[in-house]
């Protein structure tokens, strides 16, 4: 690969993953019910309707489910692939292949979504343990739904929540399993460089 080609495929990646992270971030945090006023819903909001807002007359929410949002995540993944390969190897691939791979690759985004989250409640339970910070409290409505059940199941620890630990480990579980359907999916070598989050 020229430096041109890793140019072009460094600007398609960077600006597709960052706009494909707020799209993802706009799904997760509805189907988290998170707070729609906060600062940081209503950046995710502007910068998602434009597309957003045309595919919701086509393709309407099911029970709670913003299928919208995970159609517009897909495509948006499935263009970058597509835009990236045709960079790197001169000709788009196979559209199946494309599809399979940013679905997997989606997948792989919200499970680092998650993992991040966590690590980024983890650490503000310990110096920011009260803090109202936009930034915070949206990320505690995110992580919420992955860790309310283990906290059900898991007895009373005396004021020590012991959850995240086990959230953790449920989260590397998953990326395990992503990695393998990946492998079972034939993103190897090209594939993964055209995959973000994999």
């Amino acid at each position: 690969m020229g430096p041109m080609q890793e140019i072009g495929t460094l600007i398609v990646q960077t600006l597709g993953s960052l706009y494909l992270l707020v799209v993802m971030l706009r799904f997760l945090l509805q189907l988290a019910r998170a707070d729609f006023y906060n600062p940081i819903s209503q950046f995710i909001v502007k910068a998602t309707n434009p597309l957003l807002i045309p595919i919701r007359r086509v393709v309407p929410g099911i029970m709670g489910i913003d299928l919208a949002g995970l159609l517009l995540a897909l495509v948006v993944q499935f263009l970058i692939i597509e835009i990236c390969a045709l960079i790197i190897m001169g000709s788009l691939i196979n559209p199946l292949y494309g599809l399979l791979w940013s679905a997997v690759g989606i997948l792989g985004l919200a499970a680092n979504i998650f993992f991040w989250g966590l690590l980024i409640m983890v650490i503000a339970s310990w110096i920011a343990p009260h803090s109202d910070n936009p930034a915070l409290m949206l990320v505690r409505q995110l992580v919420e739904p992955v860790m309310a059940p283990f906290r059900k199941l898991l007895p009373d620890m005396g004021g020590i929540d012991i959850s995240p630990i086990f959230a953790f480990l449920a989260l590397n579980v998953v990326q395990v399993l992503i990695k393998y359907l990946a492998a079972a999916a034939g993103m190897g070598g090209v594939a993964r460089q055209l995959v973000m989050g994999i």
